[in-house]
């Protein structure tokens, strides 16, 4: 009786006990929590501020929806960037961060004193951009006088005890001289963009002094044993070198992404050279390799082609590609009448704008334009980037045409007999899709003056300006971008095709390029701060002169000439005005669709 009494109150007791052991357990995990809240807290450990910032952010109206209430809680971590790279420019300080930035206008450019790191100089950033998939880059003054540029990054607020280890970690400062700065791949092989190779413009290369370093390591850390991959250069042509792929990476192309890739110029000769795809420990051949220098690099891989949609429908007939700075109010224009003539996909190279192109091309997107802005800091490297642009709309494009966004096509047959203007250019196109010898078409050029005007034209340049330059200057091409050679050499008006293929030159009365080249002084003084071509000499500097990308008689300061507004005008010509007037403008108010109405 006793005995079962016993067995009674075990089992009575049993549960209690389980519950007093949960709540010492929740007990001893809530005192742990709280101690690691103090040791957040405590003014003896400085990540305090810096390493966490927990922001909980909840809409008034979040309590009206389930989904709204979920997804307003969350916490966000403001962490310290981590720079990994830094280019100076003449003009500005690039900084590669390793992080995607949301909050630009929170950041400070920090610098450091020459032989003195206490004495700390903040800047506000000059902008923040998204860059090839997994990193971004910021925008700098110029470092002040005496100080370092080094620079880190401040979110602004913190405080700068916070921030030592970021100084003291990785201090390179890349000269843009000599860099290897972008690289890209198809499958097979790689495209690596360098600064400083020092070949001659407009000609191909001997590939055989070239070849190309793939790996994990830091190049520029002489300390980093990291195992690497070198290849044979294919070909080689100005800033572009072409080398096969290692065949561990060909194998594996989703992990190739974010993989570093130098240039190794004139490598050994051929007897201990090391061939495609063979691996070799740096450190242990260190010495063996010592004549063969890797370019400093800040490129890594990346795929252009990795985030492009699908179409079921096969690839576009009609693209274009453009590289521009600070030009967002012409934009409009430019895409809305290219789009009427039938271009349907657009890649926009933005050279460092800060004129707010990416709400242009955003609204331009909300209304079904098929454009996309590619971040390409890298200054004069036009004929690298439309090497780029090329490669990547390989895969989307049967046609892709290179202009400036002052150039117009126009179709003065067309017009002079009435004919349907709409989709002109793609049927053009289209008819040599197919064809076993033209991979390029060739238009001339007939540049425009500022027409009399002193003020911008309200309904834009193709309307406005009326009055051009007798002969025609210069031409711009459409090429087939899988007939283009594999250096994808170019010289920005037409490219080096493939062998057994040619261009096709579209007579003057059919075709032709109002280029709005003289515009008012207000917009054309712009040019004098930079060109983006590589090979053209920049306004500002006293070389070249008679070239025509320059203005005759201008000098190197951007002072307005007299008569500037009369001058470049030697035929009245009013023919794309009237074929915009009469195709595009509204039959009740005659706004033309780029103008956008007044609030």
């Amino acid at each position: 009786m006793e005995s079962e009494q016993r067995l009674k109150r075990k089992r009575t007791y049993r549960p209690y006990s389980r519950a007093q052991f949960l709540s010492l357990r929740s007990f001893i995990l809530c005192f742990s929590f709280f101690v690691f809240l103090m040791f957040l807290s405590s003014e003896r450990f400085p990540i305090r501020t810096v390493s966490f910032h927990p922001v909980l952010s909840v809409p008034s109206l979040s309590i009206l929806s389930k989904s709204s209430l979920q997804d307003s809680f969350h916490v966000k971590l403001r962490l310290p960037l981590r720079v990994e790279d830094r280019v100076l420019f003449p003009d500005h300080l690039l900084l590669l961060v390793s992080d995607k930035i949301h909050e630009d206008d929170k950041l400070d450019c920090v610098y450091q004193k020459v032989l003195n790191d206490k004495d700390i100089v903040r800047r506000r950033v000059l902008s923040v951009d998204e860059f090839d998939g997994f990193r971004s880059v910021v925008r700098c003054p110029i470092p002040p006088w005496n100080h370092s540029a080094a620079a880190a990054l401040m979110w602004r607020g913190d405080e700068v005890d916070d921030y030592g280890w970021s100084f003291r970690s990785n201090q390179t400062v890349h000269s843009w001289d000599r860099l290897v700065y972008e690289a890209a791949f198809d499958g097979k092989t790689a495209l690596v963009f360098a600064k400083g190779l020092n070949l001659r413009p407009h000609k191909e290369s001997d590939p055989t002094k070239f070849m190309c370093q793939f790996g994990l390591k830091d190049w520029d850390d002489d300390k980093d044993e990291g195992f690497v991959v070198m290849t044979e250069a294919i070909v080689a042509a100005q800033e572009v070198v072409r080398c096969s792929l290692p065949m561990s990476i060909r194998n594996n192309l989703d992990s190739a992404q974010g993989i570093r890739v130098t240039v190794v110029h004139e490598p050994m000769p051929s007897p201990v050279r090391i061939r495609n795809s063979r691996s070799y420990e740096h450190g242990r051949n260190r010495r063996r390799h010592k004549e063969n220098v890797a370019m400093p690099s800040v490129a890594k891989l990346y795929n252009p082609t990795s985030h492009q949609m699908k179409r079921d429908q096969g690839k576009y007939e009609l693209c274009a590609c453009t590289m521009l700075w600070n030009q967002a109010p012409a934009l409009r224009e430019w895409i809305m009448y290219h789009a009427w003539l039938g271009v349907e996909r657009w890649f926009i190279y933005d050279n460092n704008s800060d004129d707010g192109i990416q709400d242009v091309i955003e609204e331009l997107d909300f209304q079904d334009y098929n454009v996309s802005r590619h971040t390409w800091p890298w200054i004069k490297t036009q004929e690298a980037g439309f090497s780029h642009c090329a490669l990547r709309a390989r895969n989307e494009c049967k046609w892709v045409g290179f202009f400036d966004v002052d150039e117009f096509y126009y179709f003065p047959y067309h017009h002079r007999r009435g004919l349907q203007g709409q989709n002109l250019l793609q049927s053009l196109v289209a008819n040599y899709s197919s064809s076993s010898t033209v991979a390029e078409i060739r238009t001339a050029c007939h540049s425009f003056g500022p027409s009399g005007l002193s003020s911008t034209p309200s309904q834009g340049v193709t309307v406005g300006y009326t009055c051009r330059l007798q002969s025609p200057e210069r031409h711009k091409s459409i090429v087939r971008p899988d007939l283009l050679n594999e250096t994808l050499l170019n010289v920005v008006h037409h490219f080096e095709l493939k062998k057994g293929f040619g261009y096709l030159n579209v007579p003057e009365s059919s075709i032709i390029i109002n280029h709005y080249k003289y515009q008012v002084w207000e917009t054309f003084r712009a040019k004098f701060f930079r060109r983006v071509a590589t090979y053209v000499v920049d306004w500002q500097e006293n070389q070249n002169q008679g070239s025509k990308d320059r203005a005759p008689g201008l000098g190197t300061e951007a002072i307005e000439p007299p008569n500037w507004r009369k001058q470049f005008c030697e035929v009245w010509d009013t023919g794309l005005r009237d074929f915009v007037l009469a195709n595009l403008a509204d039959p009740a108010t005659g706004s033309l669709p780029w103008e956008k109405p007044l609030v």
